[in-house]
């Protein structure tokens, strides 16, 4: 135990978002607590483990917005990633509005990011699409849609991909 353990705080060090959803739900009349998605088993391996360094893997964006003017249900979709968009739909989801802005699309759809890396040999390539999937998901929706954005990256020849809610 270090000095600063026994220090008095004036600030909360976490706060348990699990918790607070769960207490969020309760107060709102539902009967049954908050359920998190979870997986047993999902395709994630260590980056020590992918088998090729960066400057030779393929990398994909997957992004929690939606483009701009499309005829898009809010359901998991996959994009062409060239040309980059200059703007994606972002005003139905939740960030703190007065606060900040989503005019630099490089914040949470990092495409051209990503091909300044691929340019400078630090990543090997971009996948030629990125992966869109709504906020407000079920279990059931969270899973079968990781299944398809798997299936996609598959066909894509992904190996690495970057998660970039909004």
């Amino acid at each position: 135990m270090s000095a600063d353990d026994n220090a008095p705080r004036t600030h909360r060090r976490s706060v348990s978002y699990i918790d607070k959803s769960r207490e969020f739900y309760a107060a709102h009349g539902y009967q049954q607590a908050y359920r998190w998605a979870s997986s047993s088993s999902v395709p994630f391996t260590p980056f020590e483990s992918l088998g090729k360094p960066l400057s030779a893997a393929r990398v994909a964006v997957v992004t929690t917005t939606f483009p701009v003017g499309a005829d898009l249900p809010k359901r998991v979709y996959a994009q062409l990633a060239d040309p980059v968009p200059e703007a994606m739909f972002t005003a139905d989801l939740s960030w703190d509005k007065q606060a900040t802005h989503t005019d630099d699309i490089g914040s949470f759809l990092p495409l051209a990011a990503l091909n300044a890396l691929v340019a400078d040999g630090l990543v090997g390539s971009a996948s030629p699409r990125f992966y869109g999937v709504p906020t407000e998901y079920s279990h059931r929706r969270t899973t079968a849609d990781a299944e398809k954005i798997l299936a996609w990256c598959k066909q894509d020849e992904v190996d690495a991909a970057v998660l970039v809610p909004l």
